[in-house]
């Protein structure tokens, strides 16, 4: 096995004991046009990892929100298991730089497509699986995602900011301490710009702009939510 695997071994804190289902894991379809004697592409193991994923996600939220609904804990999963964000932690583990890529695809700018990082992050789960059971594979999914109410409250304020800066500022300051003023407009009727400015109780405490109000409040709700998190005195 390569240098660049045994590495990436390290990284996710697991040693295949079939070096083989790794590299399948890693191997882009486009590989295959260049190297026909290659065993096959990662698609099937994309397609068991997506299970185990969803599987391993469910009891995770199942076992942190006892007495959630139903309704919410399925909202919550889709955020975790979102394929934007499974690219993202593609890419914390370098799995980007790992990928075995067609000369065509890699030209194409294919390392950096979401859409193969999302199914290889989905294969490598397929193939822990299947090296080391499901138990192995749900402590590296664990290991992976971190702290997974962290990530999950960072995820969802990413989503709904304005939903992500009520929950923060409600319990504090009640349902009504929170306003969104139009701060000025720009432009023609058909391509106006507006600036939107968020108030806690009288004081602004950020501001956005977008070609619509509702993209410029959100703009504002997420940088009232870095002031809050950065802020030692900011709720």
């Amino acid at each position: 096995m390569s240098g660049a695997l045994q590495a990436f071994q390290e990284r996710i804190g697991y040693a295949f004991r079939d070096p083989r289902l790794l590299e399948r894991a890693l191997t882009h379809a486009s590989w295959l046009q260049d190297h026909p004697e290659a065993p096959g592409n990662n698609q099937r193991l994309e397609f068991l990892g997506d299970s185990v994923l969803q599987l391993v996600l469910t009891q995770a939220l199942f076992t942190l929100f006892p007495e959630e609904r139903e309704g919410v804990l399925t909202k919550r999963r889709a955020i975790l298991g979102r394929g934007a964000f499974l690219s993202a932690l593609a890419r914390e583990i370098g799995l980007d730089r790992t990928l075995l890529l067609g000369a065509n695809e890699e030209s194409l700018g294919g390392r950096g497509r979401d859409a193969a990082l999302e199914d290889a992050f989905e294969a490598l789960v397929g193939a822990v699986s299947v090296d080391g059971g499901l138990e192995e594979a749900r402590r590296v999914v664990h290991a992976l995602y971190g702290d997974l109410g962290a990530r999950l409250a960072s995820l969802e304020g990413h989503a709904n900011p304005k939903g992500r800066l009520q929950e923060i500022v409600q319990p504090l300051h009640g349902n009504q301490a929170i306003r969104y003023d139009v701060l000025s407009t720009e432009g023609a009727d058909h391509e106006r710009t507006y600036e939107v400015g968020v108030f806690l109780l009288e004081r602004r405490i950020g501001t956005g702009r977008g070609t619509s109000k509702k993209l410029a409040e959100e703009q504002a709700a997420h940088e009232a939510l870095r002031t809050l998190e950065t802020s030692p005195g900011g709720r």
